[in-house]
Parts: C-alpha cells; structure tokens; sequence
C-alpha cells in the first residue's frame, strides 16, 4: 500500500511540469456580442458573470487551473465552450448561425443546464436566480428575433 502512494504521489508530482496554456486570446470589441448588440449593463454583467469564463475569451482561470489534472479538465471544458458559442467572436457568426446561438443558449438557460452544476461549484455567484434567468431568456429571444427580422429583408 506504500509502494502504491509513493507512486501516486510521484505520479501527481510529475504531472505538474505539463501546465496548461491559459493566455486568453486577443478580444475585439467590434465583435464581442455585448458590444455589437448594445446590452444593457443589468443584462451584460449577468452574462458576464455566469457565461464568459467558458464563452467567451476573457476567461478568468481560478486556483486549481495550476494544479493538474484539474486544469487538463478546465481547459478541456473551456476550449469545447468557445468552440460551442464565443460571445466574444460572436460578429464572426453568420446571421443564421447567430440567430442559432441564441436560440440554444435560450434553451440552455431555460432548462437550466447552464451554467452547468459542475462551473457553480466552484463559482456560486454564477448561479443564475429565476428572474436572473427570466431576464436573459427574454434578452436572447430579443435578439434573436432582431437578427432573424433584419436577415429576412
């Protein structure tokens, strides 16, 4: 039993030189969604709080991204949220596709599969009240809708 501590202990040692890569791609706020779609700031701080450390690129890591494999799991999870919806590349997005975005992230928030339980963990303020929830359904529906009404003319 020993034997197998001190190899795990080694093992847990070593796995510390491999650092994860946490330098945050350069934003532009001519694409970033809060600033192209001129969110009210009561509405921006929510999705900033509860949504841009894995959709966006300013992700702020915590704590335990320096500890392995901990921060393999982090960086995993952020890489495959900006692959699934980048609020700050968001401009980049067809009109179509946003209009999707938008649809699905509505989705996700109405039936409270985010931010996912995992992320609250570790960032209770995230948690999104009813009314927190509420607000940014109707705000995404909005938009939605916008984009969808000035890509149809």
């Amino acid at each position: 039993m020993k034997k197998i501590l001190t190899i795990l202990l080694a093992a847990f040692i070593f796995i510390q030189f491999f650092p994860i890569d946490k330098t945050n791609p350069v934003t532009n706020d001519g694409m970033d969604f809060l600033k192209i779609k001129r969110t009210p700031e009561p509405i921006a701080k929510i999705i900033q709080n509860s949504c841009y450390d894995c959709h966006s690129n300013e992700t702020k890591y915590p704590f335990y991204s320096n500890i392995q494999p901990f921060a393999w799991l982090l960086k995993n999870h952020i890489d495959e949220g900006r692959k699934e919806l980048n609020f700050s590349t968001f401009a980049t997005y067809e009109p179509k596709r946003q209009a999707h975005k938008l649809d699905e992230a509505t989705e996700y928030v109405e039936q409270k599969k985010m931010p996912l339980e995992s992320y609250l963990l570790g960032h209770p303020d995230a948690k999104l009240s009813d009314e927190q929830r509420k607000e940014l359904i109707q705000y995404f529906r909005k938009i939605q809708k916008e984009i969808e009404t000035s890509n149809a003319l």
